[in-house]
């Protein structure tokens, strides 16, 4: 399925900071983890943004932040142009039926003491209205096959599927009240890699007869150019580049983005004599004292005054075709590079 231009999901300037307390008895705030560090984007009708980057750069908290499980610190989240984060009680409720989660570990994000049949059609308890009573078995069975699996296992516990079974359910209850946006939290990494083909197939499939919207985060860089037609990098808090799939990967201009890159593994032998891997040195700062300026300059070669003192916008810079969170961004060949 094609994206169209129409943006459904709007996210501006969206802030997260925890605060960091000291005393026992009185606690005074110490300073603050920056999770995210003012995020913007658009997700359009019928696309995929893939979103990547190290642990620790923010992207399960940017998750909770779009699902209102998070309230952020400053920033908005628009669905089809009503903020979510302002949203409270019943409108919440009713927001959150359009968009959705699967989890990242099918073994401890599905109930061990709840059926299929329970977890399946647990979203129609909270919004009964989607299925009256006398017809929510039938919907869960019909959920079940969309899925893949055998709707006559709608009594069956967790502990009788395997990994890929697992997650299959977690898919069928985010489709249950019929969402246009739904958030796929690393969905395969905890799965074997031919289980893991077999759920992305699943996920595609879903998305051409649904027409879904994906935002699908995730540490295999090779997965994510898979399914997305838009991929945003996360450094530290911040989005550092954005672009298609083939930009990002084919052109990429931000340092963090080519070394990530340069990680992938290659298939083709002769391939893996012309790469020329970048080995960051050091590790990511503390997103409760990032460095001053660019967050990425205490692990960057092209590191100059300048990226101490400014804080790099993310646009798009000479000679590139798209938007990079980087004073000296310029395009690097990372496949082919000697």
């Amino acid at each position: 399925m094609k994206a169209s231009a129409e943006s459904i999901l709007e996210v501006r300037d969206l802030v997260k900071h925890f605060p960091l307390t000291q005393g026992i008895i009185v606690k005074r705030q110490i300073g603050a983890i920056k999770a995210v560090d003012g995020v913007s984007f658009d997700l359009h009708r019928g696309e995929t943004l893939g979103i990547v980057g190290e642990s620790g750069c923010g992207k399960s908290t940017l998750a909770k932040l779009l699902m209102a499980l998070e309230r952020p610190t400053s920033g908005s989240v628009r669905i089809h142009g009503k903020d979510i984060t302002k949203a409270k009680g019943a409108e919440l409720k009713r927001m959150r039926r359009n968009i959705q989660m699967v989890m990242q570990d099918p073994y401890t994000s599905l109930n061990p003491r709840m059926t299929v049949g329970d977890i399946v059609g647990e979203p129609f308890e909270i919004h009964p209205d989607v299925a009256p009573k006398g017809d929510r078995r039938r919907r869960v069975q019909e959920l079940l096959e969309v899925v893949g699996l055998n709707p006559d296992h709608i009594n069956r516990y967790p502990h009788q599927f395997s990994g890929g079974q697992r997650q299959r359910i977690g898919i069928a209850r985010g489709l249950a009240l019929q969402p246009e946006i739904i958030i796929c939290d690393e969905p395969v990494s905890a799965l074997d890699v031919s289980i893991q083909a077999q759920v992305m197939n699943l996920l595609e499939r879903l998305q051409n007869e649904f027409g879904l919207s994906y935002i699908f985060i995730a540490h295999d860089l090779s997965v994510v150019r898979h399914i997305s037609d838009r991929v945003a990098v996360m450094y530290l808090g911040k989005i550092v580049e954005l672009g298609t799939d083939s930009e990002i990967y084919d052109s990429p201009t931000h340092p963090y983005t080519q070394a990530l890159l340069s990680a992938v593994p290659v298939p083709d032998p002769e391939g893996r004599e012309t790469r020329q891997r970048i080995i960051l040195q050091g590790d990511p700062p503390s997103p409760a004292n990032p460095p001053s300026g660019c967050h990425f300059r205490t692990r960057c070669w092209k590191a100059q005054d300048i990226c101490a003192q400014q804080v790099p916008v993310l646009e798009r810079r000479p000679g590139s075709d798209h938007p990079s969170a980087c004073h000296f961004a310029e395009v690097r060949d990372v496949v082919n590079a000697q």
